[in-house]
């Protein structure tokens, strides 16, 4: 086999170079940005298992086409870039709606799951579409995917949040067989969380919910510290808010533990329900996904 002379090697290097350069021009994607993304938490050290807000802030470009029907998604990412678990949702405002020029902002509530993981981390994302995943083009530092850098933040060990108890009147955990990490607890008529007295002003997080409280399960909880109501939650069939339940020093005493009753309005039985198939025979108040007490 004959070989290139240097200069011909040289040649063919350059020349390749060209085709590569001049193929990612055809291809560099020139269309205008729809919008921009923004994200910010409430606090940027976050708990494995704790609560965060996240709100979200999108202003669209004053000469942006419709953007039709649109998700919004959002990956939190470890310190190699590796997905840990995603907060992918439909926002308050259907992206249909969203005018040139409009700025759209709303806060959620998630907590992190308990993930084999702590150290730096990353949120990242955007919009695309559910049923082809076509991404929308937005302002900002886009990783090559139309997805962009939102948010840094510091996952911190479990034993930094305060240890809850689900102490009398619980039912066994369930986890959701279409995703593991999905899972929550069924109370009984009552039931108690028990956790160290923070001697100071706290948030109760509650996220709860009743899928046949339109029909006959419990429509309300009142949260009680012996006697005392501290407040009374409504309960939703469609979907599990967090409810945020402030907690005063004051209301729960000096004792080194706290306990808090859960008593719904009403329970039900699944297997004695009108037209039910079901063989569950627990008496069922309310579903708890996660509970958690934050100090101020």
């Amino acid at each position: 086999m004959q070989r290139m002379s240097p200069p011909m090697r040289r040649g063919l290097v350059l020349f390749t170079a060209a085709l590569v350069v001049s193929s990612c021009r055809a291809t560099e994607d020139t269309s205008p940005p729809a919008a921009t993304m923004a994200a910010s938490m409430s606090r940027t050290r976050v708990p494995l298992g704790s609560p965060v807000e996240m709100t979200y802030r999108f202003t669209v470009a004053p000469d942006a086409s419709p953007l039709g029907s649109r998700r919004v998604f959002v990956h939190f990412l470890d310190q190699d870039d590796e997905l840990m678990w995603t907060d992918d949702h439909e926002p308050p405002t259907p992206t249909t709606q969203w005018a040139p020029g409009q700025a759209v902002e709303y806060t959620r509530t998630m907590f992190a799951p308990v993930y084999p993981y702590v150290g730096q981390a990353k949120v990242v994302g955007g919009l695309y579409a559910s049923g082809s995943n076509d991404r929308v083009k937005l302002a900002g530092d886009d990783r090559g995917d139309r997805s962009y850098l939102l948010q840094a933040f510091e996952l911190l060990p479990q034993t930094d949040n305060v240890f809850l108890i689900y102490k009398d009147g619980w039912h066994g955990a369930e986890v959701a067989p279409e995703d593991k990490d999905l899972e929550w607890q069924w109370t009984k008529k009552e039931a108690t969380l028990a956790f160290r007295n923070p001697k100071r002003d706290a948030v109760l997080y509650l996220q709860m919910d009743n899928p046949i409280a339109q029909t006959g399960g419990a429509r309300q909880v009142e949260v009680r510290f012996g006697d005392q109501v501290l407040t009374s939650l409504p309960v939703s069939a469609t979907d599990a808010p967090v409810h945020k339940v402030p907690l005063a020093a004051a209301s729960v005493g000096t004792g080194d533990m706290v306990e808090l009753r859960l008593v719904p309005d009403r329970t039900f039985v699944p297997a004695l329900e009108p037209g039910s198939s079901s063989g569950d025979t627990r008496e069922l108040g309310v579903r708890v996904f996660h509970a958690y007490v934050l100090p101020s």
